[in-house]
């Protein structure tokens, strides 16, 4: 018996299902963009291709910056308007529009699936935490625009002008639509570009049902060196919040250096798990499988272990029966024949799909063959033949689990971070050299100590250029009021989550010190 893909969760019939939803964000297989306060037809036609089989799952309408122009200059009346609303009403139309999404919330994971490949139980979170997450701050938005950033007492009013988001394409709803949702209760317009790799048909529908929920929203698509103009350094923005890698991440900031404006910029770091004088093997192997969600495509992923040379022999045992493991394959290939099936069956367990975009799967295997060829050593090699695919699938955009042991200094891989299902080992002998590869990226966002001696570990963390260092267990993004921000190269301006979000976002006294990773030690300009 072959797999197959259930009728339900067919791109056909999903497509028709979320258009029914959303209808005025669609015309036929085209994306409408949202502007004005509806939805427009404007923009150059560019196909969106799923990650999943290669298949064309329709297009963008792409605009040029004059249009761009003319929506964030919409967004700023709609920003002076939606000030004036009473918090209480905001809450109501946010609460409504987490309802609506509550109710298509299996839709929006199915396409996350398609668009960005990502296995059903992941896509499912990614939604869930979104609207939890937001759920949390509606209980707790009051309290958080009561006081300052020294915890004060002040009534804090909404920026200037709308927010920007520019998001990465792998978190569309817990990351992207969070924050804006966020950012309207604090009483902002706020304005989204689509993600050209991935997730433009789950943010058109969620879009549409916040709209319909009369919130100010703009969403556009379009190539980011064109729009950088209107979304980056209008003056008619109040701040910009960021998500991408460092190369884009440090164009964006030399576009804000003479602007004095609120920004969130989070990029890459190389995030490390350290090793040192540790035998809790069995704990680590758990957290080791889970480190291979969504093939490590996440900026909170360790693609990188620094091991103690005496541990090498024990950490292997435990390692490479984790990662020969892994499960990976179609999203949502079910097994059976026919198809007919009374009930929705169950959708696959896997730890992983694709990678974003074929071509992304190519410089990956590149960059592994460019290790290889500078020296390093292959510990393991999956191959796709152990993958769950359909007949026939295209299976370009995927890449079976792969570990390096020490990566040389010639090759990316030992200092950039790989987004991809590839870890390297580095061997080291003393602390000082376990601290020196760990912070060879210049900062991180997450990293964690595998250490016996609590007292020990705690000292190595104090070491380590990342915002949130574990020990003995990974650190994420992490939810509801727990912060979230970097160290060196992978971030620049305010942290988020919970009132820092909300502070980061908002107005409070002139002498306000925001948390935040600036040069002049956490103070933007009075605006």
């Amino acid at each position: 018996m072959g797999l197959r893909i259930p009728e339900h969760a067919q791109w056909t019939r999903l497509a028709e299902r979320v258009a029914g939803v959303a209808p005025s964000g669609f015309a036929g297989d085209r994306l409408r963009n949202l502007y004005e306060g509806h939805w427009q037809d404007v923009g150059e036609r560019s196909p969106m291709v799923s990650p999943v089989d290669q298949t064309t799952i329709g297009q963008l309408s792409k605009v040029d910056e004059p249009t761009a122009l003319k929506a964030v200059a919409a967004a700023h009346q709609q920003h002076r308007e939606w000030g004036e609303v009473p918090l209480a009403d905001r809450k109501a139309r946010v609460t409504a529009a987490v309802d609506a999404m509550t109710e298509a919330r299996d839709d929006l994971a199915l396409l996350l699936a398609w668009e960005i490949g990502k296995p059903w139980k992941l896509a499912c979170a990614d939604v869930d935490r979104a609207l939890d997450g937001v759920r949390w701050y509606l209980e707790n938005i009051d309290e958080m625009l009561a006081t300052d950033a020294q915890g004060r007492p002040f009534e804090r009013t909404p920026l200037p002008g709308p927010v920007s988001n520019i998001a990465s394409w792998n978190y569309p709803m817990s990351v992207l639509v969070h924050a804006e949702l966020v950012q309207l209760l604090a009483g902002n317009a706020v304005i989204a570009k689509t993600p050209t790799q991935g997730g433009a048909v789950c943010l058109t529908v969620a879009h549409a049902l916040m709209n319909d929920a009369g919130l100010p929203v703009t969403l556009l698509s379009g190539d980011g060196s064109k729009l950088s103009g209107a979304l980056v350094r209008s003056m008619e923005l109040g701040a910009l919040a960021f998500v991408g890698g460092r190369d884009n991440g440090g164009k964006v900031a030399a576009q804000l250096v003479d602007t004095g404006k609120r920004h969130m910029l989070e990029q890459e770091g190389l995030n490390c798990w350290g090793i040192w004088e540790f035998s809790d093997w069995a704990g680590l192997s758990a957290h080791l499988r889970k480190g291979f969600e969504y093939a490590k495509q996440r900026c909170t992923a360790y693609p990188r272990f620094v091991v103690q040379r005496d541990l090498v022999d024990a950490f292997l045992a435990t390692y490479l029966p984790v990662v020969q493991s892994i499960r990976f394959g179609h999203p949502l290939a079910v097994d059976g024949s026919d198809g007919k099936a009374a009930k929705k069956p169950d959708l696959p367990v896997l730890d992983f799909g694709p990678m974003i975009s074929a071509a992304k799967a190519a410089d990956l295997r590149k960059r592994v063959d460019e290790a290889l060829h500078h020296g390093a050593v292959p510990l393991y090699r999956g191959s796709l033949d152990e993958g769950r695919f359909l007949p026939g699938q295209d299976t370009s955009a995927y890449v079976a689990p792969t570990a390096l042991l020490a990566p040389p200094g010639a090759s990316r891989l030992m200092h950039e971070e790989p987004f991809g299902p590839v870890d390297t080992i580095v061997v080291v002998d003393t602390k000082a050299e376990l601290l020196a590869q760990m912070n060879a990226s210049n900062g991180a966002l997450v990293a964690s100590i595998a250490c016996d001696d609590a007292e020990l570990a705690d000292d190595l963390a104090q070491h380590v250029q990342a915002f949130k260092v574990g020990v003995n267990k990974p650190r994420s993004r992490g939810d509801r009021a727990e912060p979230f921000g970097g160290r060196g190269g992978s971030w620049k301006g305010a942290f988020v989550g919970g009132v820092h979000l909300v502070h980061a976002v908002t107005q409070g006294p002139v002498d306000e010190l925001l948390y935040g990773n600036f040069p002049d030690y956490n103070r933007y300009p009075a605006v």
